[in-house]
């Protein structure tokens, strides 16, 4: 009888075993590398990894519970932005992580920025997110009215790795400018508006979707201001490379400042050729679902912006297959 009860709990025990490793299979982790949780990239990234994900024992779409892929449970993680998710991305440290059109671009291609770099030919596009803009902060009263005022003052341009510290190099440049004509720091987000804060910096430079967090922040406890980029040294960037466009970021967006003519790049989500197209195909469908909608419109300000009508645009990398066989369907590409 004892060895009848054993062989019974030792079955039921293996037979736990086994479904607990079925389910265990069941289960696909996606990571999404973001950007400094100061920014837009990390907040609109947990708000898609949310929309994605489908945990086993979920309850069903429509009934109250996730309408994401089967077993998917993705993750936005924070990371040093564009470059760096890029870099992550074809190591395979991350599945997949937001990244500038144009950094992506030059990274996709071994040009620009990335000229002499062995080009990054297996990243590939999920979609296009919305538009980022540049923002120069300094305080109201600092005196600092152009990019051309930047000479000689201490400027963050963000930390090597990310998109913002290509792109201030790319602005200094059109504006006759160097790297060497400021005092550089490599402050990220909610340091770098800390320091400006403190007098520790005159300056700072930010690539993200408005109204970013940091700088909002910022606003309601300093009077800032935001330093036009625009002129003869914009219409020298838009014209030399065509990721960046003129664009304003209207007044009222940050407590006391008034409307901004600067420049703007698209934010994009990337993935490698060598996931799987079946995945990437249901995450794309999962991403633009009706219920993924409503989280986008109240998860982040950004998130009204994200649509399909421009899901495609800007895209100067290759769509992932299973990314281009949803479009397909959906009548977006023809």
């Amino acid at each position: 009888m004892l060895n009848t009860l054993k062989s019974a709990a030792l079955g039921a025990l293996l037979s736990v075993g086994l479904a607990a490793s079925a389910s265990a299979q069941e289960i696909k982790f996606f990571t999404i590398g973001t950007g400094g949780t100061a920014f837009t990239y990390y907040p609109v990234g947990g708000v898609i990894a949310n929309a994605i994900s489908k945990p086993p024992g979920s309850r069903e779409c429509g009934e109250g519970g996730s309408c994401g892929v089967e077993g998917l449970i993705a993750s936005a993680v924070s990371s040093r932005g564009s470059v760096d998710n890029v870099n992550a991305i074809i190591s395979g440290l991350r599945n997949s992580g937001f990244a500038q059109s144009d950094v992506a671009f030059w990274a996709y291609t071994g040009t620009g920025t990335m000229d002499g770099q062995e080009p990054a030919t297996e990243l590939r596009t999920i979609a296009a997110l919305f538009e980022e803009h540049i923002h120069l902060v300094a305080l109201a009263d600092s005196g600092i009215n152009s990019v051309a005022d930047l000479k000689g003052k201490r400027v963050s341009l963000d930390e090597p790795g990310s998109g913002t510290y290509v792109d201030a190099g790319l602005i200094l440049e059109a504006n006759g400018l160097g790297v060497d004509d400021v005092t550089a720091e490599a402050l990220k987000g909610n340091a770098a508006a800390e320091a400006l804060r403190n007098g520790k910096i005159d300056a700072f430079f930010a690539v993200a979707g408005f109204p970013t967090g940091g700088i909002v922040e910022l606003a309601s406890s300093a009077d800032i201001k935001l330093v036009p980029i625009d002129g003869a040294g914009a219409d020298a960037l838009t014209e030399k490379y065509g990721f960046f466009a003129a664009s304003d970021i209207p007044a009222g967006t940050y407590e006391g400042v008034d409307a901004t003519p600067t420049v703007a790049v698209g934010a994009q989500w990337f993935t490698s050729a060598k996931e799987d197209e079946e995945l990437i195909y249901n995450i794309t469908k999962a991403l633009w679902n009706d219920e993924s909608r409503k989280l986008l419109d109240v998860g982040h300000a950004k998130g009204k912006t994200i649509t399909t009508d421009t899901a495609l645009n800007g895209i100067g990398v290759p769509l992932h297959p299973g990314a281009e066989r949803f479009y397909k369907e959906a009548g977006l590409i023809k």
